[in-house]
């Protein structure tokens, strides 16, 4: 495992707590084991107290004493902090980021070091049911990639990928795709209010049918249009749901919705 591996997390907001809780709550490291960035006094006193790991103000403390650097900051910030740590990662050590449309050769530019891992990780990974994609530099050698893969795999669920291109579409898909989730949730819930429940009933109806539902079409294994077709009688409440969902483009909007978060994300990174 990684019982002796020294880890920096580089930005303590959400997804770099999740990191921190996800590694810690399946023992794969001890606390002592971690140390993580944050600029706030208040923000490193609270994950002090609730992980009881070393916190510090200093960027580059962290990345000169951890043997994987975890990147966790906001897009915006990467300016801020990457060119102070130019030149600070050893030989031997990984660097991983989780940082949407940035790319590899973004990193190792400004990094001065050419053991990189990009990921895509999303919000369920707050609760270790996340889905992560991630691939790697050439650099990085197979002691580095099961590192990466132990340590996205406390997140939830990592897939690796050869092709980097597929990091842009896995932002688009699953990075994204929780918003998607919770928006259609949103709207039934809505729409059952709408009907006379009380909105803490249509809650519970919407969000057990969506986790249900997708629990039956993991464990089944079978095409979500055979599902559909099983729930679908001739002529029923389902089959006259669904006319309307088709006629008012539901796929169409969809899939425009998810091409568009894919063209976004393959912008940012050539801005890069």
């Amino acid at each position: 495992m990684i019982r002796d591996l020294r880890i920096a997390v580089i930005g303590a907001g959400i997804m770099g707590e999740a990191i921190i809780g996800g590694l810690l709550r399946q023992e794969l490291v001890a606390p002592d084991q971690i140390t993580a960035a944050h600029p706030r006094p208040e923000r490193r006193e609270e994950l002090q107290q609730r992980y009881n790991i070393h916190l510090t103000a200093d960027n580059a403390e962290a990345v000169h004493w951890g043997q994987v650097a975890i990147f966790a900051v906001k897009p915006q910030m990467l300016m801020n902090v990457l060119p102070d740590l130019r030149g600070k990662l050893g030989e031997g050590e990984l660097a991983i980021s989780t940082v949407a449309g940035a790319p590899i050769r973004y990193f190792v530019d400004l990094l001065d070091h050419p053991a990189f891992v990009r990921s895509m990780p999303n919000t369920p990974a707050q609760i270790g049911e996340g889905m992560t994609v991630w691939t790697a530099s050439d650099a990085v050698n197979e002691q580095q990639r099961h590192w990466a893969s132990t340590i996205l795999s406390s997140l939830g669920r990592e897939l690796y990928v050869l092709d980097e291109n597929y990091l842009d579409m896995a932002t688009a898909l699953s990075g994204t795709g929780p918003a998607y989730f919770f928006l259609l949730m949103e709207a039934m819930i809505d729409a059952g209010v709408h009907l006379g429940f009380p909105r803490y009933m249509a809650e519970e109806l919407v969000q057990q049918t969506m986790l249900g539902s997708v629990r039956y079409a993991m464990q089944s294994e079978r095409h979500p249009a055979e599902l559909r077709n099983g729930v679908t009688s001739p002529g029923g409440t389902t089959a006259s749901a669904l006319y309307e969902l088709e006629r008012g483009g539901l796929r169409t909007v969809l899939s425009d919705a998810i091409w568009s978060a894919y063209r976004r994300s393959a912008e940012l990174g050539k801005g890069k």
